[in-house]
């Protein structure tokens, strides 16, 4: 399965319906590292998690978590939210660039 995949990518800020939230957006060979590796976990389980997502930890700085990343635009693009936790922890602010480091569960 995919491990560690890194990467440097801004922060980004999206206005939804329920709230505000931070996120970066995973593109190019990563994503599709990401995709390959849902692929897999549907293959070898006969179905997949909800939305498409994959099941991941991350790493911004100091700060690891276990959460979830989406696919959008047909799988060529994933998203990964920030929460307020780790925006607090590692003093983010939108635009800047984030360091991640991401490993698929």
């Amino acid at each position: 399965m995919t491990q560690g995949i890194k990467l440097t990518v801004p922060l980004r800020r999206w206005q939804g319906e329920r709230g505000t939230y931070h996120l970066i957006t995973i593109t190019g060979e990563e994503a599709e590292a990401l995709q390959a590796h849902e692929a897999m976990h549907r293959l070898e389980f006969g179905k997949g998690r909800g939305f498409g997502s994959v099941k991941v930890t991350a790493r911004v700085g100091e700060t690891d978590w276990t959460t979830s990343v989406f696919p959008q635009n047909k799988r060529s693009e994933w998203v990964l939210l920030i929460g307020k936790k780790v925006m607090r922890s590692e003093n983010l602010a939108e635009g800047d660039p984030v360091e991640v480091t991401i490993d698929p569960l």
